[in-house]
């Protein structure tokens, strides 16, 4: 269903030169009888589980898949995943960067097992919490830290404290952007009418009573929106990675911040997916100033667990709105956040997974997959672009990289990003399924670059053969 809704909303613009579209509708259902013959126990699982799970799935979104049913997952590690039919892929996905630093990797697996035999969830601190505090501290710039379960939490404590320090109500989000399951931040903007997104489900009050809107790289509309200073905060990806990668115009988080301190609205900074830019994500990569900054899915390995950082001043008045009476029901935390499972985890993850090394290897290999993709397009003579992001790569199939919200959702074509993924998921290429988006992990190799190019090319040759 979202894919059927975002192709209504792209309409005319799904058309695309150069590319045959009844080519793409006979090449998908041969994909489709292809994948649906080479998984049998698949099939029979998702059949099965339709009697219990809503959708077949334990999450709704785990259909929105290019092919006919999900494939089923035995086991993964490292790069690959395996599923119940035996069919070994080369995951590019990495669980939309859950696992962007592999499956499993060995180190995180032990201390994982070894805290497990040693408690789960106390409700205490431990010794790996001094460190990991410490290591954030040091890796993002940001002395204070907060431990959460989810990205979605971090964001929703982070905008908590945001509106009792500044006693503003209203939060300013970018078009199109994604932070979890944040109600305020499920908004967009229309003919300047902030509303709740159309795939939003019982939104619990009026988004223009919340929240702002406005275009990501737009200075002007943001100078406007927080001029009457009763904007709590700005939260904000530093570029936008959910409708696709956009990023900032030179300058930009430069203007971002001096306004935001104009006005004194706080500018919270979401790492959830710009992690991939380097091992301080695009906050120490770009030398970015936050008041608060979040994290969360891949920081201890797909662990659940995220975390939540202030500067100094900021710091300080929570430190004093936490130590009142009836912190443990104001609405932040939570009985498992914080546990000890979780610490040891992100703790084995920060010291020996997401490291400098690991992250020049995976640039590097970025680098590579775009070269490939790029002399694809090149050759085949597409009106195609690709945009690199640290660690993560996306081709869109439209001739100039996006500069908003607006400008990726207008430039999407979903019956071309569908026929893609199912032709690669055939050919043993994990893609990620709302978009073309591709993770390098640490375990990625050059010749699982080149596997991804070679099936690229062949998915290319086949549409264009006819034009």
């Amino acid at each position: 269903s979202s894919w059927r809704n975002a192709d209504r909303l792209m309409g005319k613009c799904r058309i695309m030169p150069n590319i045959d579209r009844e080519r793409i509708n006979s090449l998908m259902k041969r994909e489709e009888a292809r994948f649906i013959a080479e998984r049998p126990k698949s099939q029979a699982l998702f059949e099965q589980a339709k009697s219990t799970l809503i959708g077949g799935v334990p999450m709704q979104w785990m259909v929105v898949w290019a092919s006919p049913f999900p494939i089923f997952a035995k086991e993964a590690h490292g790069a690959h995943i395996t599923d119940v039919d035996g069919h070994r892929y080369l995951d590019l996905c990495l669980g939309d960067t859950g696992s962007m630093f592999g499956h499993s990797p060995a180190v995180v697996a032990e201390a994982v097992a070894e805290q497990v035999r040693q408690g789960i969830t106390l409700m205490l601190p431990t010794e790996d919490s001094v460190w990991v505090g410490e290591e954030l501290a040091r890796r993002f710039g940001l002395p204070y830290w907060q431990v959460a379960m989810t990205a979605t939490d971090a964001n929703r404590f982070a905008l908590r404290f945001a509106r009792k320090i500044t006693g503003r109500k209203l939060i300013l989000v970018f078009n199109n952007c994604y932070h979890g399951t944040v109600d305020e931040a499920l908004a967009t903007v229309r003919d300047g009418v902030v509303t709740a997104r159309a795939e939003s489900l019982g939104s619990p009050v009026d988004l223009a009573l919340t929240t702002r809107v406005v275009e990501f790289n737009d200075v002007e509309a943001l100078e406007k929106v927080l001029s009457p200073r009763d904007v709590a905060c700005v939260l904000c990806e530093p570029a936008l990675t959910n409708i696709g990668i956009v990023l900032p115009d030179p300058g930009y988080h430069e203007a971002l911040r001096e306004i935001t301190r104009r006005h004194g609205t706080l500018l919270i900074i979401d790492e959830t997916h710009t992690i991939c830019a380097g091992p301080g994500g695009y906050t120490r990569a770009f030398g970015l100033d936050p008041d608060m900054l979040t994290l969360g899915k891949p920081i201890a390995s797909g662990v659940p667990v995220a975390v939540y950082g202030f500067c100094q001043e900021v710091a300080e008045k929570v430190q004093v709105l936490t130590a009142a009476p009836g912190t443990d029901v104001a609405g932040i935390g939570g009985t498992l956040s914080g546990n000890a499972l979780a610490l040891r985890a992100m703790r084995a993850t920060l010291e020996n997974v997401m490291t400098d090394a690991a992250y020049d290897r995976m640039i590097s290999l970025a680098e590579r997959l775009t070269d490939g993709v790029e002399k694809v397009i090149h050759d085949n003579r597409l009106p195609w672009h690709v945009t690199r992001l640290g660690a993560r790569v996306e081709y869109r199939f439209q001739p100039n990289p996006p500069r908003n919200g607006a400008e990726a959702e207008l430039g999407g074509d979903l019956e071309l990003d569908r026929l893609v993924h199912l032709y690669c998921l055939n050919r043993g290429v994990l893609v990620t399924p709302f978009h073309n988006m591709l993770l390098i992990s640490p375990d990625t190799t050059a010749e699982d670059i080149d596997l991804h190019t070679k099936v690229f090319a062949g998915c290319v040759g086949e549409l264009v053969e006819r034009c």
